[in-house]
This record gives C-alpha cells, sequence and structure tokens, in this order.
C-alpha cells in the first residue's frame, strides 16, 4: 500500500503542478515517510488529509511595478501561497531572489507547514517572496520595491490571518520598508510582520534564532554520540544570518569553523575562521566573502560555492540554499570523516545525498526540524507583540532552546513509535503530519 499510495499521490502533484521539481521533491519525502502511518490509521486515507495538504489553500500571483534610480519603471512578480492554516494563522517568510518562481514558493510553504508544526505554537505555513534581486540595488531603489509589493500583499495578511517574516534577500532593512507601508496603508500598528526592529516590536534573538537553534539541535545529535562541540571543526556554507549565527553558537561552545561561503564561492581556514571580520563584510559593507582573505592572508578563496564541502570537517552546517549537497559532495564528507548534518537552510541536501549521509552513519537533522528555531522565535515575537510586552534576549533564548529539545525529542519519539528509530527525517515528517493531520480531522472536510 506505501508504494502505491506514494505513486498515486506523485502522479497527482506532478501533472498539477508541472516542472516544479522542488515541490515534487519536498512533497515526494513527506510521502515515503508518512505512507506507514496513513496504512496503520485507515481514517487519514478516507478522509484524504495528505491529498487535501499538498494542495495549498491559497495561492496568490501578482504584478510588482516600481521605479529604478534612472527613473525606469521595472516590472517585477509578487507571489503568496497560503499553504495550511489548520493549527493557526499562516506563517513564513518572504524571499527576494531572481530564482523565486511559483515552484520554490509552494516548496518552502509545504515545508513550512510541518516545521510550524513541529514547533508546538499555534502557526500555519505560508511562504512568499518575489524574483526581486536586492543585490546591488540602493536603498531608495529597495524601499520602492517593497512599498510596491506591500501595495497588493497588504490585502491578504494581518495579525490573525498571515504574518509574513523575512527570508533570503529580505533581512532587517526589508521588513523595515515593507512594515512601513503596511502600517501607512491600514492605520493599524499590529504584530503583521516578524523580524521586526526592536524599536518597533522585534524580539531580542530573532536575528540570532535560526543559527542559534540550528546549534541547539545538533548539540542533542552530539549528545546522542556522546560528543560534544568543543575541539571540532565545522563547515558552514552561507554568511547570512543563518550562517553567521549558528557559526557564532558553534564557537561559543568550543568549535572550530574552517569554512563559510556565499554565492560566488567560499573561504577556508584550518585555523578558524574569524567571524567578526565576516560580520563586518557581510552584515555592514554589504560585501563578498572573497574580501576576507585581504584582512586574514592565511585564509584562501576559491570560485564557486559547490567546493566547499571539499574542506575536511567533523560537523556540516549547510546553510545556503536548496539541493546545496548533491551525491558527490555528500559522499565526499562521510570520506572526509563527517559525524554529523544539520540543515540550516531549506532541503539543502538531495534525497540522494540525505541516503548517503543515513547508510554512512552520520547524524542528520533535517531543516524542518533543525532550523525551526527562527519561526519559533517569529512566533515568541507574536505573543510579545499580542501581550505588548518585550522580553530580554536571556528570557528568549531559554525558550528557544527548549522548543529545539522538544522538537529533537518529537522526532525521536515519532521515528521509533514507526520502525524508524533515529532516523530524524522520518521523525520529523511523521510528528509534523500527525498534529496538522488530527486539527484537520477535528475541523470536517474545508
Amino acid at each position: 500500500m506505501s508504494k502505491a499510495f506514494v505513486d498515486k499521490v506523485m502522479e497527482t502533484v506532478t501533472a498539477r503542478n508541472p516542472g516544479e521539481r522542488e515541490f515534487h521533491q519536498a512533497v515526494q519525502e513527506v510521502a515515503e515517510s508518512v505512507a506507514v502511518v496513513i496504512e496503520k490509521n485507515p481514517a487519514l486515507a478516507r478522509l484524504k488529509i495528505f491529498e487535501r495538504m499538498v494542495e495549498p489553500e491559497r495561492q496568490i500571483i501578482f504584478r510588482v511595478p516600481w521605479t529604478d534610480d534612472k527613473g525606469e519603471i521595472q516590472v517585477n512578480r509578487g507571489f503568496r501561497v497560503q499553504f495550511s492554516s489548520a493549527i493557526g494563522p499562516y506563517k513564513g517568510g518572504l524571499r527576494f531572489h531572481p530564482s523565486v518562481y511559483l515552484g520554490i514558493i509552494k516548496f518552502l510553504g509545504f515545508e513550512q507547514v510541518f516545521k510550524n508544526a513541529l514547533t508546538t505554537t499555534p502557526i500555519g505555513g505560508a511562504k512568499g517572496g518575489s524574483d526581486f534581486d536586492p543585490k546591488g540595488k540602493s536603498d531608495a531603489e529597495v524601499m520602492r520595491f517593497c512599498q510596491a509589493f506591500m501595495n497588493e500583499l497588504f490585502r491578504h495578511i494581518g495579525p490573525d490571518t498571515d504574518i509574513p517574516a523575512g527570508d533570503i534577500g529580505v533581512g532587517g532593512r526589508e521588513i523595515g520598508f515593507l512594515y512601513g507601508q503596511y502600517k501607512k496603508l491600514t492605520n493599524t500598528f499590529t504584530g503583521v510582520l516578524t523580524g521586526k526592529g526592536l524599536e518597533y516590536g522585534g524580539s531580542l534573538v530573532r536575528t540570532e534564532a535560526t543559527g542559534y537553534g540550528l546549534v541547539y539541535f545538533v548539540t542533542r545529535m552530539l549528545e546522542a554520540r556522546s560528543k560534544s562541540w568543543k575541539g571540532l571543526d565545522v563547515v558552514v556554507s552561507g554568511s547570512g544570518n543563518v550562517a553567521i549565527y549558528a557559526a557564532e553558537k558553534a564557537q561559543q561552545l568550543g568549535a572550530r569553523i574552517v569554512a563559510m561561503s556565499d554565492s560566488g564561492g567560499y573561504i577556508a581556514d584550518s585555523k578558524g575562521i574569524n567571524l567578526d571580520t565576516v560580520k563586518r563584510i557581510k552584515e555592514v559593507e554589504r560585501g563578498r566573502i572573497k574580501e576576507y582573505v585581504q584582512a586574514h592572508p592565511s585564509a584562501t578563496y576559491a570560485e564557486g560555492c559547490r567546493g566547499i564541502w571539499s574542506v575536511p570537517c567533523t560537523i556540516a552546517l549547510p546553510s545556503a540554499t536548496e539541493n546545496e549537497i548533491d551525491e558527490k559532495s555528500a559522499r565526499l564528507l562521510v570520506k572526509n570523516g563527517c559525524l554529523a548534518v544539520g540543515e540550516g537552510a531549506n532541503m539543502p541536501s538531495t534525497p540522494e545525498a540525505i541516503e548517503v549521509f543515513l547508510d554512512g552513519g552520520v547524524s542528520f537533522g533535517p531543516a524542518k526540524a533543525a532550523n525551526a528555531g527562527g519561526v519559533a522565535t517569529s512566533a515568541l515575537e507574536m505573543c510579545q507583540n499580542s501581550m505588548r510586552l518585550s522580553w530580554t534576549f536571556d528570557e528568549v533564548d531559554a525558550r528557544l532552546k527548549l522548543i529545539m529539545n522538544n522538537i529533537y525529542d518529537q522526532c525521536q519519539k515519532a521515528a521509533e513509535t514507526y520502525g524508524a528509530k533515529g532516523n530524524l527525517v522520518v521523525g520529523a515528517n511523521i510528528a509534523g503530519f500527525l498534529k496538522v493531520a488530527r486539527a484537520m480531522m477535528a475541523q470536517g472536510v474545508v
């Protein structure tokens, strides 16, 4: 029944969503995990729970016209896919990047449903964005685009309806411009966006949350192997918020960061990367990672970001983008002695790579569990906004750590219950699925 179920689901999904390979990949992984659950619970099959889950509740595509600094009109495309509101209002980030199309947004939104369920907070799943590229744009151009984007998006969001956040290409600057326009259009001051500045309702730890949460999750994976971070060599792909703050927390726990990257290439230094320099280049100057070697001649720079996985390490934290680790890279990591992989980005490992890791005895933390710290802290920001309160850094960090430990425990328990002890991929998919499924069954066919 399991294979027949997966085949039937995928036949429908691929026919309805042609060419959306990332979405197909995400659905297939979850379907393969939850087939055994559906087989043991006939009501799930009778009520077509999974078949309903893979169809978004709402897909919004809209035109975004804006004027650049030369006075020329530019036209981009905007998206918001509201996937599931079964357990709470839609919640998920906005991505501004040239690679954005409907399939990317649907894959991210689908993953978000299960990730948000794992956090144990009452939030549904959504994702949005645009094919706009903020790189190389002036602050004024980014502001005009964000305002134009919000001119349409505001109709579809609200503090009890849909609460977007940031993602690739959407940081504090973009969130500020988006929020300012939303406030102007609606004449309300609400917690409708998360990742806001501290001056207007943001939460401490939100910037660090995904990276810190990733390390807290991998800490549990290491403890299961009777190991700690102390003295370990770590490769972190990317150099955005997730990568920088995962590296920061790992360093605080005694690890050495030996390589980081951006879309152009990667830096490596066996003595350890100086994170303050990376922060200056990426967060202050908005520069490229290759500039690092100017300040640290002992480091090397290589063009092409995929080569980062050739750097020997004990821990790999892929925190850049989807499918960045393929089968070849995974085999190289295993050969070089990698013991654990924690996914900081969304779906950064291909199915073939995951199989290599699991077969090779590598502890593997899937994205929907390991990188859930960001959205978990967004939910904490929503909570603070609702109560008109502001918690301290230590309070939020303690709550984040508790949530990540809870997510790990859920994954372990679900995997063991359904005959896949130690497989956190299966555990995460099943635990998230069951929470959403139970809510859907309680609410009827809607």
